[in-house]
């Protein structure tokens, strides 16, 4: 890793945030951001495609990660009280898995761990991994 996690809660405050958003690029240099759903599984921020409506079953996001083989993800919190700000940045090597192998189903069972609506209807899409192999994090200093 070349980041580091600044403190012992910087792991624990990503993994139990409920949303991340995911950031590829395409052979266009488009950037593609969406929001995700995810679960932090040995090293790795991971997710599915799940049963939400999308426009078309062929989605870009994961065209970018099989092409370029990198993807970014930011994990946040916002709040009013900006003492509580934070949020940390993951940028590492992409793996999307369409067949249910065993780095697929550790994914899911991981989701459906964190997810209610996954234990209730588990992912039937490609599930994607993004490494930790850059990591950036920040919040504000500790005034005590």
């Amino acid at each position: 890793m070349i980041g580091r996690w600044r403190s012992p809660g910087s792991l624990t405050r990503c993994s139990r945030a409920r949303v991340a958003r995911l950031a590829t690029a395409g052979v266009d240099a488009a950037v593609r951001l969406v929001p995700i759903c995810f679960a932090v599984v040995d090293g790795w921020v991971a997710g599915a495609v799940d049963h939400k409506p999308k426009r078309t079953g062929q989605l870009r996001r994961l065209d970018d990660m099989e092409t370029a083989g990198t993807a970014t993800v930011l994990v946040d919190h916002y709040d009013d009280d900006w003492s509580r700000l934070w949020w940390v940045r993951i940028r590492g090597r992409a793996v999307v898995h369409r067949e249910r192998d065993d780095a697929a189903q550790l994914v899911l069972g991981a989701l459906a761990a964190k997810y209610a609506q996954y234990r209730e209807r588990p992912p039937a899409g490609a599930v994607y991994r993004i490494a930790m192999d850059e990591v950036r994090s920040w919040r504000p200093p500790d005034d005590s």
